[in-house]
């Protein structure tokens, strides 16, 4: 199943809602306070405000299609705030941040414990914090005509990322998928050249879940070049393996468009990525804590073995600095920042990105989470 094709992509978005909790179209919470506004309660300016201004973001090429669809969307509510947003990757995006190019950052990975310090360089004494705005599972595609799905299970992934298995029809491959022809294409690894919160998830899922396999620590930067090919950013990995007859890539969902993907072994089972079976990984998600009280980044069990789960999930952050320097920025980024986890704003990333929509429950976190944010 394609969850970017548009039929499916309904009725799992739906499904998968539900399973978070509540479907954000039909048990959503009264929208958020800034909304389209310039924030709720608590914030200098009045929810009817109309704002003007330029907020400028950068980070996760993961959300580049949810971000059109937000500030697109965002645009009829406030015609004159312009926001800019650069996929320039999850690391690219943290570091920008850092460093004051962005006013927040979009990230498949959370701060680590250097980042948050730096941090209070830039956001006062508390720092940043992270509010899920975006979670996907990520698809392992591969292009190989006339297969369209296959089963694997975590080692034997790893070991073809590793590199260990080289041609299409290795029995480890073949043990698990009786009926389907395999040829003895040989298989090119396609990976991610940028800092990539979309490879710190998919390798964290390898280390994690194959650990005698996969023997690389989980980070943002693909580990080895042996038997690899790269390429930036998401679209660039999917583009080069739709142009490689036999190559495997890992990248979001949303994006795998007519490539064969796989089914991961949980458990007993095979589990197809879909937006359902993603929420159900947040589910069982911890909280990581460490960083400001308001903070909402999580720790997902990519070696779970509960049923109809896929762990090979990416939650998508935004960072924010809990103080700005000046009653302007607050504003907009709590007006854009409040609408981004909106039921209106995620039914609009939902239809553009086959994402799954926000609980009731974490939408509303979040929102208290982005109108906590005040001036320095």
């Amino acid at each position: 199943m394609k969850i970017s094709r548009a039929g499916a992509l309904v009725a799992v978005l739906t499904t998968a809602a539900l399973g978070l909790g509540a479907c954000a179209a039909d048990e959503a919470p009264t929208p958020p306070s800034g909304s389209g506004s310039a924030g709720g309660a608590g914030s200098e300016a009045p929810a009817d405000t109309q704002l003007s201004g330029t907020l400028t973001g950068g980070g996760a090429s993961s959300q580049e299609s949810a971000m059109t669809a937000w500030t697109q969307a965002y645009a009829s509510t406030q015609p004159s705030v312009t926001v800019q947003y650069n996929p320039v990757g999850s690391g690219g995006g943290r570091e920008g941040f850092l460093a004051g190019q962005y006013s927040f950052a979009g990230s498949d990975s959370v701060m680590d414990e250097e980042e948050l310090t730096q941090s209070q360089e830039v956001c006062g004494p508390d720092g940043a914090f992270h509010v899920p705005a975006y979670i996907s599972p990520i698809a392992v595609a591969f292009n190989l005509p006339g297969v369209d799905s296959l089963n694997l299970d975590a080692d034997t992934i790893a070991s073809i990322f590793k590199g260990d298995i080289a041609t299409w029809d290795d029995d480890a491959i073949a043990s698990q998928n009786e009926g389907t022809e395999l040829p003895d294409t040989p298989i090119s690894v396609v990976h991610r050249s940028d800092d990539s919160g979309t490879t710190e998830n998919f390798t964290d899922y390898l280390s994690v879940a194959a650990p005698d396999v996969w023997t690389y620590e989980a980070g943002d930067v693909w580990p080895s070049e042996e038997a690899a090919e790269n390429a930036q950013g998401t679209s660039g990995v999917v583009s080069l393996t739709s142009q490689t007859e036999g190559a495997i890539t890992y990248a979001d969902a949303s994006a795998a468009g007519e490539l064969g993907t796989v089914a991961v072994q949980v458990g007993e089972e095979y589990v197809e990525y879909s937006a359902e079976a993603a929420s159900k990984a947040v589910e069982t998600a911890e909280r990581i804590g460490g960083g400001a009280e308001q903070d909402m980044a999580v720790e997902l069990d990519r070696a779970t073995e509960e049923a109809g789960t896929y762990p090979i999930v990416l939650v998508s952050y935004h960072i924010y600095c809990t103080t700005y320097a000046d009653q302007e920025t607050v504003d907009l980024i709590k007006s854009f920042g409040e609408f981004a986890v909106s039921a209106e704003g995620q039914e609009a990333a939902s239809a553009a990105a086959g994402n799954a929509p926000l609980s009731s429950t974490l939408a509303e976190e979040a929102t208290a989470a982005i109108e906590s944010i005040t001036v320095q």
